[in-house]
C-alpha cells in the first residue's frame, strides 16, 4: 500500500495523487491517516471515499458549527452504500488522541461519543466510512436538553409533492405558534423541520409537545398526514410526522449529510419559496451541493446562534 504525507489546512485532500490508496495529512496541526481512499463506495456514480472525504472537507466551514459540541453517533459503511453498515456509540479505542469525545449516561452505562468540533475530527469520522453524520440534538454539557423541536416527514411511498405538502402544513402550524421553521430535505425522500429554541426543556417533556402537535396536525389532515407507525395500518399515500425523533439518544442526519442512497442525496436546507415552487430530493448531491452552498451561504446559521431561539416554556406549561 502506497503511503504519503502532506501538510496544509484547507483542500489538502485535493493535492493526494490519484492513485494514492492510503495518505498521512496534517489538518490544523493534527496528523490524520487516511485509508482505502480509492474504494468505490457509489458503484453506479463511481465515486470513491476520496469523493466523499473531499466533500466534507469542503462542506466543513458551514457544516461544523451545526455539529459543536454535538454527540455523535457513528453509522459506518466501510465497504460502500451497497455493502453492509453497523451503528456505534462508542469511540475506539484506537483513535488518535486528539479525538474529544462526550460521556453521557445511556442505556446501561456510560458511552463515550465522539465529538467533530474541527476538521481533523469531521475527516476521521468519515474515514472510519460514516457516510451521513448522526449527531445528538442536545451539547455534550447538557445532553438532556435539545436545541431543537423538529419533525420528520417519512413518506413511506407518497410522492414527494405530498411530502412538500405537509412541510407546508406544519410550517404554518407551527408559525402560528410563534416558532421560526427551518427546512431541509432529508438527502432521501423525506423531509426535516426545525425549530431552534432556548435551552431548558428535557427532552422527554420535549417529545410530548411534539407528539400532541403531531396528532392533533394528522386529525386535522387526515388525507396528508398520519401518526401511524405500523406501516401496514398507515393510510396510503400519506406522509408520516414522526414526532419520535424529539425522543432521548434519537438521531437524524445532520444538515448537509450525504446520504447512501444511488444518487449520493445531500441532506440540504431550502427556503419555503422553494418547497412552494417545488423541489425534488435528487435536486441536491454530494455533487452539486457545494456549489449551492458557495452561492447562497448556510440558510441554517440562525439555528447555530442563540439570539432569535424560541422558548417553549409558556407553550409547555399551557401543554401539560
Amino acid at each position: 500500500m502506497v503511503s504519503a504525507a502532506f501538510t496544509g489546512t484547507r483542500r489538502v485532500l485535493s493535492i493526494i495523487p490519484k492513485k494514492v490508496e492510503s495518505a498521512t495529512i496534517k489538518v490544523g496541526g493534527k496528523s490524520l491517516a487516511l485509508t482505502n481512499l480509492n474504494k468505490i463506495f457509489w458503484p453506479k456514480l463511481g465515486l470513491r471515499k476520496r469523493d466523499l472525504l473531499e466533500y466534507y472537507e469542503r462542506i466543513a466551514p458551514v457544516l461544523l458549527p451545526h455539529l459543536r459540541d454535538k454527540a455523535i453517533v457513528m453509522k459506518r459503511y466501510p465497504n460502500g452504500i451497497d455493502g453492509e453498515f453497523f451503528f456505534m456509540k462508542r469511540t475506539p479505542a484506537s483513535r488518535p488522541d486528539w479525538i474529544r469525545t462526550c460521556p453521557i449516561a445511556h442505556g446501561k452505562g456510560i458511552i463515550d461519543f465522539p465529538l467533530a468540533p474541527d476538521l481533523a475530527s469531521l475527516l476521521w469520522l468519515i474515514n472510519l466510512g460514516c457516510i451521513d453524520l448522526n449527531p445528538w440534538y442536545a451539547p455534550c454539557e447538557s445532553p438532556d436538553q435539545p436545541d431543537y423541536l423538529h419533525f420528520d416527514l417519512d413518506p413511506q411511498g407518497a410522492e414527494f409533492s405530498t411530502v412538500r405538502e405537509a412541510a407546508l402544513i406544519v410550517r404554518d402550524a407551527l408559525t402560528a405558534l410563534g416558532m421560526a421553521v427551518f427546512a431541509k430535505t432529508s438527502g432521501g425522500h423525506g423531509m426535516h423541520l426545525y425549530v431552534g429554541i432556548k435551552r431548558g426543556p428535557e427532552q422527554h417533556a420535549l417529545w410530548a409537545l411534539a407528539k400532541s402537535i403531531g396528532h392533533e396536525l394528522a386529525r386535522a389532515h387526515r388525507d396528508v398526514l398520519t401518526v401511524e407507525y405500523k406501516v401496514a395500518k398507515r393510510p396510503r399515500g400519506t406522509v408520516l410526522v414522526d414526532y419520535n425523533q424529539n425522543r432521548g439518544g434519537a438521531t437524524l442526519a445532520s444538515i448537509y449529510s450525504v446520504r447512501p442512497n444511488p444518487y449520493a442525496g445531500v441532506s440540504m436546507p431550502v427556503t419555503w419559496k422553494e418547497v412552494e415552487r417545488g423541489i425534488e430530493p435528487e435536486d441536491f448531491t454530494m455533487l452539486n451541493a457545494t456549489k449551492r452552498v458557495d452561492k447562497l451561504g448556510d440558510l441554517w446559521k440562525p439555528l447555530t446562534q442563540s439570539r432569535g431561539r424560541y422558548d417553549l416554556r409558556a407553550l409547555l406549561e399551557r401543554s401539560g
